[in-house]
């Protein structure tokens, strides 16, 4: 039993990552029905900024400038990175995206990859290809409960990660940007007819996601503090997988569809050999998705709307 609520909250951790990626996808595609194939390298490149600036108010505080608690480096990091990774979002749905928004679906694909290129190849050409240490922004601290080993870490990455799609599902559904984005996911075509702004819905939606997307490149960076220009590749390929899953234009569906690609891929390294962990997780997501081809929250006329 230990451990297996050991391996519980080694999935919790593990899924909090997928799950905000994939909430950024799940936006991105119900909105403006494109795949946004460089989301995993937004989130890599979230991370090293995010490794900028707690490197930069870390360096601050020690040489005397501004004294600045731990706890407070922490959250400054999360929101200014935040905010310059949303600025990134922003800039590439304005360069890469807007002008293929009447384009084939595939040139919009096509160029998600590219971009993720650009990212990877400005990261090592700035950077080199070293990796780098993700500085430690918090103490850790280790709470034995009757065997089962939890950090202080952990709890906080699973307790912002949670924090932060709920509030998103609060914004969505609760402000009236947010029931715009919802009428632009219902009928993409009919919409901005009757003068819902969709350049403002576009830029937001990908503001949005690329800034829940450098949150779990940071929390990322604290539970395994080294960063690699290539770390956004396999991670926004399960994120897209979640967000499958989850269901087209669902928050919640993302997020429970990413704490459940978490599991499974916890779970199954705990029974089988490590090299079956993708095949059995990916074979159980296929039959999931046999019984449930919309997705867990998905509803069957939203893929019909720009077929």
């Amino acid at each position: 039993m230990s451990v297996f609520l050991q391996n519980l909250i080694n999935a919790l951790q593990w899924g909090s990552f997928y799950a905000l990626i994939a909430i950024g996808y799940s936006m991105v595609y119900s909105i403006l029905m494109l795949f946004n194939f460089a989301h995993g390298d937004v989130f890599m490149t979230g991370a090293y900024i995010g490794f900028g600036v707690a490197t930069a108010l870390i360096a601050l505080s020690a040489a005397g400038i501004i004294a600045l608690p731990s706890w407070l480096i922490l959250v400054l990091t999360i929101l200014f990175s935040m905010v310059l990774t949303a600025c990134l979002g922003m800039f590439i749905e304005r360069v890469g995206y807007r002008p293929l928004r009447d384009a084939p679906r595939a040139s919009a694909a096509i160029t998600g990859l590219m971009i993720g290129i650009i990212l990877e190849t400005g990261n090592l050409i700035l950077l080199g290809a070293q990796r780098v240490k993700f500085p430690a922004l918090i103490q850790p601290v280790t709470y034995d409960l009757g065997g089962v080993f939890v950090t202080n870490q952990k709890i906080m990455i699973v307790v912002v990660s949670l924090s932060l799609a709920l509030g998103l599902h609060q914004f969505i559904r609760h402000t009236k940007w947010g029931m715009a984005m919802r009428a632009m996911a219902f009928d993409y075509v009919v919409v901005p007819l009757m003068g819902v702004p969709i350049n403002k819905i576009a830029a937001m939606t990908f503001a949005l996601g690329s800034g829940l997307a450098a949150a779990a490149g940071i929390l990322f960076g604290m539970a395994y503090p080294v960063l690699d220009p290539y770390m956004g590749i396999m991670f926004g390929w399960k994120a897209f997988v979640a967000a499958i899953l989850g269901g087209r234009g669902s928050i919640l569906g993302a997020t429970l569809a990413g704490f459940i690609l978490g599991f499974i891929e916890i779970f199954v390294a705990m029974v089988f050999p490590s090299t079956l962990r993708d095949f059995i997780a990916y074979s159980i997501i296929l039959l999931i998705l046999v019984f449930r081809p919309y997705g867990l929250f998905g509803e069957p006329y939203s893929v019909r709307l720009r077929l």
